[in-house]
């Protein structure tokens, strides 16, 4: 039986007793609690914080009418802005509707009361509660420098699942499968899985099987001893050898070649290996963690990977989304990033414009997070103050004519510079001078010189 403490609390405020008891028994999963009218609301809102509330317009002194209700809305919100407040009245229902929705309530019900469609509102709203107070907590998190599975910096949802999948999925000693876009953290993902199992204290070993030569991927993984081809001067422990009693990390699985293929699996299968011109079998145990960008389902189609090796490989399957698909994270990122390269690279950059934020959050990152963070160092070492502008990060379509047509503020802080430049260039750093060339105070130069962050 669920404690009623650990239960989410719904707290219903109705002057009907009979509604009141009826709603009471028909949630199941809340801990319910009930209010007559706005002071009992007010004060059972305080005492037990309830993240969802339906609330009755019609209250006493006036339960033929809403100004109560609108009153206990209002009060409700001022106190705790993120309950979602369910608001019900048969009084004008849509005028209400719509006062209530200004307000800053959730949803809206016409009594009568049909207990299933309020349920179901009910429902939504807890949902939705947790999902945003999840992502206050992450964001919270992230603007300190904290993150989620010791270095994900995430407020998305569907970055989100993935973490808690992560969470699961390490202690299990199974292998898994990363598929995602080039770009969207799957290394990162990949250490989380092992830092959080069983092996942490273990080697953690990448390869990237795209970046090496074919002729040479069996040496790297496999090893070799001395002898075995030309050029190995000495016995050589592989990949797969080095990262026994821990982690193997396999990027770019979908280019390992078929014959290399085939004696992958055999390890998997017998968990030793030989290495390259040696006859001694050498017993492994680690984990394998994999990540591909390429369709793995058309390559096994097509012939390219092995069906008995992606079964092996595939026992838990996790797809990472692209930094367009988890809204708000390229902000969150972007801030992070900027931050850690103006301390590395010690430059007085402090943050981002609010053009630049903009920027960020309307671009479609092609090349997800590396694309991002490279974008980010480039433009906090071009910034001539210290926010980082929308031109800095010299985005594919944001032109500066184009930028300037859409952005006044952008467009007026750049003529400002560009006069004040050429006015001092040309009196020769004579604030007077160049004041009067301006047609403005000296006092309004040395204010404009201080805002713009330019030396006179």
């Amino acid at each position: 039986m669920t404690d009623p403490v650990s239960l989410p609390v719904l707290l219903v405020v109705e002057d009907d007793e009979g509604l009141q008891r009826q709603l009471r028994w028909a949630y199941e999963g809340y801990k319910v609690v009930s209010a007559l009218n706005r002071a009992e609301a007010l004060e059972l809102l305080r005492l037990h914080e309830p993240a969802v509330v339906t609330l009755d317009l019609g209250l006493p002194p006036d339960p033929d009418g809403t100004t109560e209700g609108f009153a206990a809305l209002t009060e409700i919100l001022r106190l705790k802005p993120d309950t979602k407040v369910i608001v019900a009245s048969g009084h004008g229902a849509r005028e209400s509707a719509l006062h209530a929705i200004a307000l800053g309530a959730y949803d809206f019900y016409a009594k009568p009361v049909d207990i299933d469609q309020l349920g179901l509102i009910v429902a939504r709203a807890f949902h939705l509660h947790a999902l945003e107070a999840e992502n206050h907590r992450l964001e919270a998190q992230a603007s300190d420098g904290g993150t989620v599975l010791g270095t994900l910096i995430t407020a998305a949802p569907s970055m989100l699942k993935v973490a808690r999948t992560i969470e699961r999925v390490a202690p299990a000693d199974v292998s898994v499968m990363l598929l995602g876009a080039s770009g969207t953290g799957k290394e990162l993902l990949a250490r989380a899985v092992h830092e959080k199992s069983r092996r942490a204290s273990g080697p953690f070993v990448a390869i990237n099987c795209a970046a090496i030569p074919e002729n040479l991927l069996e040496a790297e993984l496999f090893g070799f001893e001395r002898g075995a081809f030309t050029g190995a001067v000495k016995t050589t422990p592989g990949k797969i050898e080095m990262a026994s009693g821990g982690t193997l990390f396999l990027d770019e699985i979908g280019d390992v070649p078929l014959p290399l293929q085939v004696k992958l699996l055999r390890f998997l299968q017998e968990r030793t290996i030989e290495r390259i011109g040696g006859r001694q079998t050498i017993p492994v145990d680690l984990r394998i963690v994999c990540a591909t960008h390429q369709d793995l389902d058309t390559m096994q189609a097509d012939g390219r990977f092995r069906e008995d090796l992606y079964y092996r490989l595939a026992e838990m399957v996790v797809a990472i989304p692209s930094l367009a698909e988890r809204p708000g994270d390229a902000v969150l990122l972007a801030r992070h990033f900027t931050r850690r390269f103006a301390r590395e690279l010690n430059v007085p950059v402090t943050g981002l414009a609010p053009d630049a934020v903009d920027a960020v959050d309307s671009y479609g990152w092609p090349g997800n997070v590396r694309e991002l963070e490279n974008r980010i160092k480039r433009a906090v070492i071009m910034a001539e103050g210290k926010l980082v502008g929308a031109l800095d990060l010299d985005l594919p379509g944001l032109s500066e004519e184009a930028f300037d047509a859409i952005n006044l503020r952008a467009a007026r802080e750049k003529a400002d510079r560009r006069a004040i430049h050429q006015a001092l260039v040309r009196t020769e750093h004579n604030i007077s001078g160049a004041a009067k060339l301006l047609g403005i105070s000296r006092p309004t130069l040395y204010d404009l010189l201080k805002q713009y962050q330019l030396h006179s």
